[in-house]
């Protein structure tokens, strides 16, 4: 047993968190209020720039893009049922976050829950998660085998083809036949609908070009922003791994998911996903009270911590 667990079990963790897994309808609604209106806001400016300079477009496509991954996160608290005390709530403004951030809402959450529930497990890699070889394993395939996996895990085809091709043309159809995902099928059908209908209208307004020299940068930014997040917080030296038989839940939140320390402009952005410890501790935690769950609670500052500079080692 590792210290950070020992000391963590010895403080009854349960009581630590429980206090934050309180959401704050108020808080919640401003949270919405600073992120929909802003992206709506600077969609629109990135239009009227188009007619001054392009580059002012791809400068304003970053605060867009950054308002997707906010938005992002309000959807992901929704599908954990901490961002409001109501399901219905949650439920409504994860529909309505998927949209703008191009994620079938109900389809992404039970992937999403799955990865909560077997993240750091050798024997259950490959849904929710960024499929990762043993060395062994990796050693043991044959020459197709292992550059495929090398092609797979390259920086530019991870973080700069696959998040397009997994938000623009996978996630607008169901990905999986399992019977687990089956009733969330029309729920991607819908949404992909709805997002259709809203690309239409807008391409009738502005024109299609207009619309995507404002759209593909966005959603270039945000989706490889996003697939960065996700696999910076479980990729890194020393992370958790164990077969199922041996996998402990507090371990592989605490020593399978790190604290990504970001300058506050980016954690404001990220919406506190930093904190990726505490989430996958207490995912009932909404995102505006991670911070302060870290910062009155030291047995939670012992933890692997990853700067800006430093993740991006983790890249190769």
């Amino acid at each position: 047993m590792s210290l950070i667990e020992t000391a963590i079990k010895m403080t009854s963790w349960e009581k630590l968190v429980k206090k934050y897994q309180n959401a704050s309808n108020w808080k919640s609604i401003w949270q919405l209020c600073n992120s929909f209106i802003p992206f709506l806001i600077t969609w629109y400016l990135m239009f009227l720039s188009l007619e001054v300079s392009y580059w002012i477009t791809l400068l304003l496509a970053l605060p867009a893009a950054g308002f997707v991954v906010r938005i992002f996160i309000i959807q992901h608290d929704c599908g954990h049922g901490s961002f409001f005390k109501s399901k219905r709530a949650n439920d409504f403004w994860g529909m309505a976050g998927s949209i703008v951030s191009f994620t079938p809402y109900h389809y992404w959450r039970k992937n999403h829950a799955i990865h909560h529930a077997s993240a750091g497990k050798l024997d259950q890699r490959g849904i929710g998660d960024i499929y990762t070889m043993t060395v062994d394993e990796y050693l043991q395939q044959s020459r197709w085998g292992k550059l495929k996996y090398r092609l797979y895990r390259n920086p530019f085809i991870l973080f700069v083809i696959i998040p397009i091709i997994l938000f623009v043309v996978l996630y607008r159809l169901p990905i999986s036949d399992s019977k687990d995902f089956k009733k969330f099928q029309p729920s991607v059908y819908i949404t992909s609908i709805v997002i259709a209908l809203i690309v239409v209208g807008l391409i009738w307004l502005i024109g299609w070009q207009n619309f995507l020299m404002v759209q593909l940068p966005i959603t270039f930014i945000a989706s490889t922003t996003g697939t960065w997040l996700f696999y910076v917080q479980h990729q890194f030296e020393d992370t958790y791994w164990s077969e199922s038989n041996g996998w402990e839940y507090t371990s592989a939140a605490m020593q399978g998911s790190s604290y990504y320390k970001l300058p506050k402009v980016l954690q404001w952005f990220t919406g506190n996903i930093g904190f990726h410890h505490i989430h996958h501790l207490s995912p009932k935690i909404p995102n505006y009270l991670l911070e302060k769950c870290y910062k009155e609670n030291p047995v939670f500052q012992k933890t692997a911590t990853l700067t800006l500079r430093s993740s991006f080692r983790s890249m190769f």
